[in-house]
């Protein structure tokens, strides 16, 4: 396998170009994925011999799938589609403020709709950052309603909608969002939850927000009781905004840029798949101090062990509400 120095890409243009070249789009993602070396992603052995003709490893324990590449065990695994394609949409959708819808990408990278409708949730599954760690320090929690006019949808949609409480026919999403503390800047975590009742949003607090944080909410009667356990204050956005260091100003900045992508880029969202958009749009926000390369490198660095099936994708199953 090639391992010649080049120039890493900072641009799209020089993307395209550097991941034209088999043996450094290999290289890149190998040293990704494998950073201490390459291993059997069945045994875990390491004496393993590269085939150049064929660009795949062999273990020299002989067992079941002894043979693999660099796409097994990850987002790329039984995809037909060459990695260079693959990097250049992991490039798109990680820079792309505003996202990339499937059919412009299928036209980017010259594939089917279907395939980069696929390969755009595959890519959201490695851009899911999972747990961040709770949250302290200042901390601003709000929720908000993403959807459509309920009688505009499909039954079985709206069998799927359970807001309870404010906007009834659309999905309800929460927000927590921990403000800059000097260098560090902010930093976002966002998923569906079934109601914006006390009971789940005070459960979502504390799941992801250390005890004894200054807490920021806005005067929903679903966040009171809170001030057992955090410092809790309120702004009452009927009569004011801001009122010195407390307001929610952050958290509804994040959800300006989510509705605007899903309105203006992805147009229409399954409630089933709002959380792969909602990790697609976080991680975005979260790594937005960052390059277009460091982007693209923090996502190629979490493709290993979250493999997606299609079947797994469109089984209607995967909605996991709060």
């Amino acid at each position: 396998m090639e391992t010649t120095t080049h120039p890493q890409p900072k641009t799209l243009m020089e993307a395209v170009r550097y991941f034209a070249d088999a043996d450094r789009t290999l290289a890149m993602a190998v040293s990704l994925r494998w950073p201490e070396g390459v291993h059997c992603p069945t045994c875990g052995r390491t004496d393993v011999r590269f085939l150049a003709t064929r660009r795949i490893w062999e273990c020299k324990e002989k067992h079941a799938k002894r043979q693999f590449s660099a796409k097994v065990g990850t987002i790329f695994e039984d995809s037909a589609l060459p990695l260079d394609k693959w990097f250049v949409a992991i490039w798109s959708v990680a820079n792309c403020k505003n996202g990339i819808s499937s059919y412009e990408l299928a036209r980017a990278v010259g594939c089917t709709q279907k395939s980069a409708w696929f390969m755009l949730h595959r890519i959201r599954v490695a851009m899911d950052a999972g747990g961040l760690g709770k949250f302290g320090g200042t901390v601003e929690a709000d929720e908000t309603f993403i959807g459509g006019s309920v009688s505009n949808m499909h039954e079985h949609k709206r069998k799927k909608l359970n807001s309870g409480g404010r906007g009834d026919d659309k999905a309800a999403v929460m927000g927590i969002l921990q403000r800059a503390d000097g260098k560090v800047p902010s930093r976002v975590l966002a998923r569906t939850i079934r109601s914006a009742t006390a009971k789940t949003l005070h459960s979502m607090v504390r799941e992801n927000v250390e005890a004894g944080s200054q807490l920021m909410t806005d005067n929903w009667t679903g966040y009171r009781g809170l001030g057992a356990e955090y410092i809790h204050q309120t702004v009452n956005h009927s009569v004011e905004y801001v009122r010195g260091n407390v307001h929610s100003n952050g958290i509804e900045n994040f959800w300006s840029l989510l509705k605007r992508t899903v309105k203006g880029t992805y147009v229409s969202v399954d409630p089933q798949h709002l959380n792969a958009y909602l990790a697609e749009q976080t991680f975005r926000f979260n790594e937005r101090k960052g390059t277009d390369l460091t982007r693209f490198r923090a996502v190629l660095g979490s493709v290993s062990g979250k493999r997606l099936t299609y079947k797994e994708l469109t089984s209607h199953a995967i909605s996991a509400a709060f």
